[in-house]
């Protein structure tokens, strides 16, 4: 009998010799030591019946099962980095073979198990930096057969791992047992892969291969595929450039020392900071695994700019102000008229509100991101993620579109100028690539003003190549746009009275700026940090900042929502992205200015109820 089945079965016989009575759970305090697991107690019957020798065959038959079922889950889930026999890759992933690091801490080895591994750590007197994924997904069961496989392979005699041991270190951890129940990417929600892994509109084409002897071999095929596969799964958390935005770099100097085996693991089973297992989730193939883990160790292909020739070569009229109607051409009520995206047709269903009838299909940009109403109710500004930006009159029998523009080459926001005397007079869109917003007259389109994003980031005061345009809004208060500009984390409030002489307060926030919304009043934009856990109060009548709140996990408020709570008066609330949080912040400082811009508190939703995160909001702000 192999050696290592026969030290378990008498671990089993032990135990079950001892007593059928089920042992206390342990504590954590306790996993420092071995915890050996009960075998099925046996019947009075057969204990009647049956001798030693019987009770060591079952002992030995339920130790063999537990290490091959054990094995089974390592050759699913650990054997690409740490090798079939235990030895890991040298410089790269650390061996689990006659491991010192297993042996000098056994609930930390269960803990990294659940929660991940990333940084440096010394196994059997050699420094690795490498990434670990978490295993959380997989029940506690499997857990403890996979950790008993390793602790009693290789020439490890660490003993059985009990699914108890396991459950104490996931509760101490904060991990649900049903952690992504349901979801592609074990640990992350898809509310979340939709708001950072959403796919770019850029292709391969459109940029150079940028193929050099030092990266791993390519052909120009392969080069154009794997920039095809970044920009649709990567670089909405990495960046086009690759210098990292809510995801780290991914520069040469980083993927090169790592090599091909590295970025393919990572690539395949994902990383404890959330990075999804594109691989064993079968969104990628082995073959695109391989294609991208080279991709990453050439230069980023840097898109081509777009700039106010290419815009103007885009920018189409197709019915002029003049001939378009005076008053509506039907009899819908035009303020009641929704504008829905049918994402991947690249098209906006044009609904009335009252008899729910489609009045409308408009084909646009890919995927539009958002549709915001003029001041005046007349005209639909929507803007695809490929930074079409088209113009919709509603007035007309059916509603059509009257003029259209690129703005770029990928973008997600658009609003129309909301002052007093500038109702429509200029609409303003951001884009993602090149990293810039573009000012349009309002009637027509036609770009006036180009202004790049391009600067320094509000906290390590560095220079960003890359800060993409989030949330727009127009305020009420002064002829301005308030523009967030997301990876610097700095508000714009760009003031269009007189675009030729455009002026700019910037202020500083936090980075990774989203989406926001009003306060009842429609004085105070408040707008998510949301990798940053904050929450920015602009006062737009001052044109300041009035306080950064901290916020349970990843706001993602939309608009928000506002609504007057008994004891705090007026508050706003927002949703989390990919959690049941629903945080709610007071924003009277009137009457209430012993609350206003803290947060009141936090509301759960029920797990099941986690896709409120995405889109639901209740009474939602105007504006």
């Amino acid at each position: 009998m192999n050696t290592r089945i026969s030290i378990l079965a008498l671990v089993l016989l032990m135990l079950s010799a001892c007593s059928p009575s089920e042992p206390p759970a342990p504590t954590v305090a306790d996993q420092a030591e071995p915890v050996t697991v009960q075998s099925p107690a046996p019947t009075e019957q057969e204990t009647t019946a049956a001798s030693p020798a019987q009770f060591e065959v079952h002992a030995a038959e339920v130790a063999q099962a537990m290490m091959e079922q054990g094995q089974e889950l390592f050759e699913q889930n650990c054997i690409a980095c740490h090798q079939a026999d235990g030895s890991g890759m040298n410089g790269v992933f650390p061996p689990l073979s006659n491991s010192d690091y297993l042996k000098e801490d056994r609930a930390r080895v269960i803990s990294i198990a659940l929660q991940g591994k990333s940084g440096p750590i010394t196994v059997n007197g050699v420094a690795y930096d490498s990434v670990m994924p978490n295993l959380a997904y997989l029940s506690n069961e499997d857990i403890a057969l996979t950790l008993t496989y390793v602790f009693n392979s290789w020439g490890n005699t660490e003993g059985v791992v009990t699914e108890r041991e396991v459950a104490v270190q996931r509760e101490a951890a904060g991990l649900p047992e049903d952690i992504a129940e349901g979801e592609r990417h074990p640990g992350r929600a898809e509310t979340e892969m939709a708001f950072e892994g959403a796919p770019l509109a850029l292709t391969g084409e459109e940029t150079a291969a940028m193929i050099s002897t030092d990266g791993p071999p390519m052909s120009v095929e392969e080069f154009q595929h794997g920039t095809k596969l970044f920009f649709e799964r990567c670089a909405g958390c990495h960046g086009v450039l690759r210098k990292g935005a809510t995801g780290k770099p991914l520069t040469t100097d980083i993927t090169r020392p790592k090599g091909t085996e590295y970025l393919k693991a990572l690539i395949n089973y994902g990383s404890p900071a959330g990075m999804p297992n594109w691989g064993t989730s079968g969104e990628l193939t082995q073959d695109d695994v391989d294609i991208l883990a080279r991709y990453l160790q050439h230069p980023a292909p840097i898109p081509p700019e777009f700039g106010m020739p290419q815009m103007k070569e885009t920018w189409k009229v197709f019915v002029a102000p003049e001939d378009r109607p005076a008053v509506p051409q039907h009899d819908y009520d035009v303020s009641n008229m929704f504008s829905v995206t049918l994402r991947d047709s690249g098209e906006v269903a044009i609904i009335d509100g009252d008899s729910k009838d489609i009045l409308s299909i408009v084909k646009t940009g890919y995927a539009v991101h958002i549709s915001r109403p003029s001041a005046s109710g007349r005209y639909m500004y929507v803007i695809g993620r490929d930074a079409l930006v088209d113009m919709i009159d509603l007035y007309m029998d059916p509603p059509s579109k009257v003029a259209e523009i690129r703005i770029g080459l990928e973008a997600r926001s658009v609003e129309t100028s909301k002052y007093p005397g500038y109702e429509d007079k200029y609409v303003i869109a951001g884009a993602y690539w090149p990293p810039q917003y573009v000012i349009m007259d309002g009637d027509t389109l036609e770009p006036i003003k180009v202004v790049s994003t391009r600067g320094m980031t509000v906290d390590t005061q560095e220079f960003h190549p890359e800060p993409r345009v989030a949330a727009i809004v127009a305020s009420h208060e002064h002829p301005e746009f308030i523009v967030n500009i997301k990876e610097t984390g700095v508000i714009k409030l760009v003031n269009y009275e007189d675009p030729a002489n455009l002026k700019e307060t910037t202020i500083g926030a936090a980075r990774y700026l989203h989406d926001g919304g009003w306060d009842s009043t429609k004085r105070y934009f408040l707008t998510a940090a949301n990798q940053s856990d904050k929450i920015a109060v602009v006062d737009s009548r001052d044109q300041k900042l009035v306080a950064l709140i901290d916020a349970e996990k990843t706001p993602h408020p939309g608009r928000g929502a506002n609504f007057i709570d008994p004891e705090y008066g007026p508050v706003w609330v927002t949703s989390g992205l990919g959690n049941s949080n629903i945080n709610v912040i007071a924003t009277d400082p009137v009457d209430h200015p012993e609350h206003a811009w803290r947060l009141s508190g936090y509301l759960k939703v029920k797990a099941e109820d986690r896709f409120l995160s995405r889109a639901t909001r209740i009474l939602p702000t105007s504006g």
